[in-house]
């Protein structure tokens, strides 16, 4: 990744990190709070239970003069105090306020009783127990083992889902990245060419023939560069359709590409009947300058070109390098080259793909590896 889908990325992941973060410990504290009043409640009734037990059973024990005996309760110890605060019956006797009737102290809940009413000489009823303070730790280390696992489960969706929708982002960046070193390659060569024919133009001083070719070709190549950067960097939208014979376009763009077609020994072989169509003469030109500097960048040398009009299509074939089938279907997408055989930048495909979908005519392409490409539009 480079710096920018790099900040992007740790953006995104910062942000979803801190939202599930913040989210996740809300969640917490509101289960933690609820389960806490939920336990102490039930703590609280648990005691008083206890206690309205042990008073029933002293004052029945009273009234029917009989024995009593304080029982024994789970988790929980009970001792039964006189008026003047003096043990009778149990162990809890040390550090009890008797100015408050249920508190917690020491890890320990203490409820003071005083339902027992002076029966048997008992005034005062205390129960004591730890059981809630225990069940809180264990929610606590329960709550602590889910937010440590749900975290970990948080961060690994972050960074799964950080990849994920930032992948178009990281595509993107890498088309653009590849298509600035694609076009700094295209320019750079008709430059260089224009440079050296300039140079040997200056050291000769003289009329050359092959110079001058080559300076034009460098030239137009430059120009198409330009044509195709302008095209898929500007709205063309608003430009409008007029009656063309594009017959005629066809003738001029043949005659453009003379000198290149000589350079590569490729003959043309034409039939070209009339033909007049509705478009803007600049997308008519881009259409077919697109589709044969593409036929001629992938055409070996010494081989043919066919191109063929009627009165509503267009077809031109070569006897190039071709097409895979896997390319067949993403070679009209912006950016995708079919084969590095010759340089480009995948624009041109594209551009024809736009016109061809603006106008609503029909394209179709015929292509086998080694064998050539014939691409038909019906207008």
């Amino acid at each position: 990744m480079n710096k920018i889908t790099k900040r992007s990325f740790y953006s995104f992941l910062s942000l979803y990190l801190i939202s599930s973060f913040i989210f996740l410990a809300t969640a917490v504290y509101w289960f933690f709070s609820s389960q806490l009043a939920m336990e102490m409640n039930n703590n609280f009734y648990k005691m008083n239970h206890i206690a309205d037990s042990v008073s029933s059973k002293i004052i029945h024990a009273h009234m029917s003069a009989e024995h009593y005996e304080l029982q024994k309760f789970p988790n929980a110890r009970v001792a039964l105090l006189s008026k003047d605060k003096k043990l009778l019956f149990g162990g809890v006797n040390k550090n009890i306020d008797f100015s408050r009737e249920f508190y917690n102290a020491n890890n320990t809940f203490t409820l003071i009783s005083k339902r027992a009413s002076g029966h048997l000489d008992v005034e005062y009823i205390v129960v004591r127990s730890s059981e809630c303070n225990e069940n809180i730790v264990i929610l606590k280390n329960k709550i602590a083992y889910v937010v440590i696992i749900t975290a970990f489960v948080i961060i690994v969706i972050a960074v799964f889902l950080s990849y994920m929708f930032l992948k178009p982002l990281r595509d993107k960046m890498q088309e653009i990245e590849d298509f600035v070193k694609d076009t700094t390659h295209e320019l750079n060569t008709p430059i260089t060419a224009l440079m050296m024919s300039l140079s040997r133009l200056k050291s000769k001083k003289t009329y050359d023939e092959k110079i001058f070719n080559n300076i034009s070709i460098s030239t137009k190549q430059l120009y198409d560069i330009y044509s195709s950067l302008s095209y898929i960097s500007f709205d063309n939208s608003a430009e409008p359709a007029e009656d063309i014979m594009f017959n005629d376009v066809v003738n001029n763009c043949i005659s453009y590409h003379g000198e290149l077609l000589a350079k590569k020994n490729i003959s043309v072989i034409k039939s070209i009947d009339e033909c007049q169509i509705n478009i803007a003469s600049s997308k008519a030109k881009m259409l077919i300058n697109n589709l044969l500097n593409n036929s001629i960048k992938y055409s070996t040398p010494n081989t043919t070109i066919r191109i063929i009009t009627t009165a509503n299509s267009l077809c031109i074939q070569d006897e190039g390098i071709g097409i895979s089938k896997k390319k067949q279907e993403e070679i009209f997408k912006r950016f995708v080259r079919a084969s590095s055989y010759a340089g480009g930048f995948g624009v041109g495909l594209s551009i024809v793909d736009s016109i061809v979908k603006e106008y609503n005519y029909k394209l179709s392409l015929v292509s086998n590896e080694g064998e050539g490409t014939t691409i038909t539009i019906t207008f």
